[in-house]
């Protein structure tokens, strides 16, 4: 009887030992131009991407963040090149914000994608179901 109960129990708790491994996909906002936000980001995205390697990670930058993907400004540029490395991580930057703080896309590190409204690109893939989180330091 003990080894049905178990066998129940075990078949009972499957769907949610299954909800917590869904992949999921999430992206991070990126305004500031604190270095110390540049840094908790990182830290978020290396430690999530690492555990939950099925699902899908975005760093979006825009406004005073642009320094952050810069080759000659970044203080984090060693981190968003190991980071980059996992095919589930995507740094995009708004090329709006290029242009307003005169950084060419020559200038950027390696693997950075621009795009050419950073709000819009939070804005579609909210649509499409992704999660949204908005990175700040204080």
């Amino acid at each position: 009887m003990k080894k049905y109960f178990l066998i129940i129990l075990l078949g009972g708790l499957s769907p949610f030992a299954h909800a917590q491994t869904k992949p999921v996909k999430i992206l991070f906002d990126v305004t500031s131009k604190d270095t110390l936000t540049h840094q908790a980001v990182l830290r978020h995205v290396k430690a999530m991407s690492s555990s939950y390697a099925n699902s899908k990670f975005e760093v979006v930058v825009y406004g005073g963040a642009v320094s952050m993907f810069a080759k000659d400004q970044s203080t984090v540029a060693k981190a968003v090149e190991s980071v980059s490395a996992n095919k589930n991580v995507a740094f995009v930057v708004c090329a709006q914000a290029l242009k307003r703080y005169d950084i060419s896309e020559s200038q950027l590190l390696p693997g950075v994608i621009v795009v050419q409204d950073g709000i819009m690109e939070i804005v579609t893939k909210q649509g499409e179901g992704w999660g949204y989180i908005k990175e700040a330091h204080h």
